[in-house]
């Protein structure tokens, strides 16, 4: 018997030595949610492959849940029902959601603090970590995909209307007068936007330094109200809506609904996304180049940078969630904030550097060389130091305010309505919005 017990008891040992080097060999798995299509849904798989492959310790799993929206509400869901995923990329309009969800994220500092993880927040270039953190200077999600609004122009278009084809209009006026000559020349077209809340309120606000909303936007509370009914806010709508009567503006509606005009050659002008970059550099026909947002000469002190569009990544909580999943999260972070990660992701996708030294690396590359323009978007975001009014925005269901914005504005496009009468309107039905989004995070 005692040799039985011997045996048992050295196989005991041995299964138990087995688990454990088994259980050593396990990788910690991080589910990650993303909003990105194809291609660019298909590039960041790739990088997060490309980070499994470097180790052999952390899997992370990356799974496409639709666009933002669709993905913030799948999140939201999964963490109701106690099996959140460990990250959720987020657009940047939904940073005062994801702020007020209070116990449901972890915000990278304290996730930084808790695993002793090395990522020091000052290398993000200060206008993309600004919009992501408290307005103490905390960061609360990891800046990623970022981009910024640009204006493109066709250099051909702006020959044939005895135009400087290498110095593009830097004001508004000079704007004008650009788009009565490129008309004059036979340009049906001469000048259209993508995004017309982001680049005509929220950029336009942020280069002439002027408050979106108080509480610096809302980074100081929930208690915010819209500042978009300015005078320089309604004189640069007022002049938009005269153009569009003159035939030197053509509005081709929401968000990217104008992305086509200036690749297929219709518009000579448009201020549109940095992304578009790629689009145009395999669509167009013709010489064209980008060229920093025009300002209005009058405003004190402008330009400033300009903000980012774009998504962070969020690190969620879960009842079961361990510290060494935390951990994997946070080496994950660790690998994506490296300036040869960052530089790969600019040069590849055409999103801005988020870093210092991402830029560095590509500038290094020679892929400013080879790409002429590709870094104005760089250039714009860092030219100034950032302003409360510079930094970005903390407004709750700022999307639901830019439809608001819109739908004002396409009254006024139509002739209902003035540029004073659309903004005082957007102020008022946006503040309802606020006063909703307060009422609902409040305590």
């Amino acid at each position: 018997m005692s040799s039985m017990r011997i045996l048992a008891a050295g196989t005991a040992v041995a299964l138990v030595a087995a688990a454990s080097a088994a259980h050593a060999q396990q990788k910690t798995v991080v589910e990650f949610w993303h909003g990105l299509p194809q291609p660019l849904g298909g590039q960041l798989e790739q990088l997060v492959q490309d980070f499994n492959k470097s180790q052999d310790k952390v899997q992370v799993n990356p799974t496409f849940k639709g666009s933002y929206p669709e993905t913030m509400q799948a999140a939201i869901a999964a963490f109701r029902a106690g099996n959140a995923p460990h990250i959720v990329q987020m657009f940047e309009v939904g940073t005062a959601t994801m702020m007020a969800a209070g116990p449901a994220i972890k915000p990278v500092y304290k996730l930084l603090e808790e695993t002793g993880t090395a990522l020091d927040p000052s290398a993000y270039l200060p206008a993309v970590r600004g919009y992501y953190s408290t307005a103490d200077g905390k960061m609360m999600a990891l800046p990623f995909n970022s981009s910024t609004a640009v204006m493109f122009y066709n250099k051909d278009a702006f020959q044939k209307a005895g135009l400087d084809p290498n110095a593009p209009p830097q004001t508004w006026p000079a704007l004008v007068d650009a788009a009565r000559k490129l008309k004059a020349a036979g340009i049906a077209c001469p000048y259209t936007t993508s995004w017309p809340t982001w680049v005509q309120f929220e950029q336009f606000s942020a280069i002439h330094d002027l408050p979106l909303a108080t509480q610096e936007n809302g980074f100081k509370g929930l208690n915010a109200e819209l500042k978009i009914n300015s005078p320089l806010h309604v004189k640069h709508l007022q002049t938009l809506i005269d153009m569009h009567k003159e035939g030197l503006f053509k509005y081709a509606g929401r968000d990217t609904a104008a992305d086509a005009l200036f690749p297929s050659g219709e518009c000579a002008m448009q201020t549109a996304s940095s992304g578009l970059r790629l689009r145009i550099s395999r669509e167009a026909k013709f010489a064209w180049a980008a060229a920093m947002l025009p300002y209005w000469p009058e405003a004190a002190g402008a330009p400033k940078n300009g903000v980012i569009g774009g998504a962070a990544f969020w690190v969620m909580t879960s009842p079961k969630r361990t510290a060494d999943e935390y951990k994997a999260v946070a080496e994950f972070f660790r690998h994506l904030a490296q300036p040869s990660v960052d530089a790969k992701w600019h040069m590849d996708t055409g999103y801005l550097p988020v870093t210092f030294q991402g830029f560095e690396q590509a500038k290094a590359a020679g892929f400013y060389e080879k790409n002429p323009g590709a870094d104005v978007p760089y250039q714009q975001i860092t030219r100034s130091a950032v302003t409360v009014n510079s930094r970005g925005f903390r407004l709750g269901n700022l999307p639901e305010i830019r439809n608001i914005i819109q739908e004002e504005m396409e009254k006024a496009f139509q002739g209902q309505q003035s540029a004073q009468q659309a903004l005082d309107a957007a102020v008022q039905r946006g503040n309802a919005v606020l006063r909703t989004f307060e009422r609902a995070n409040r305590g």
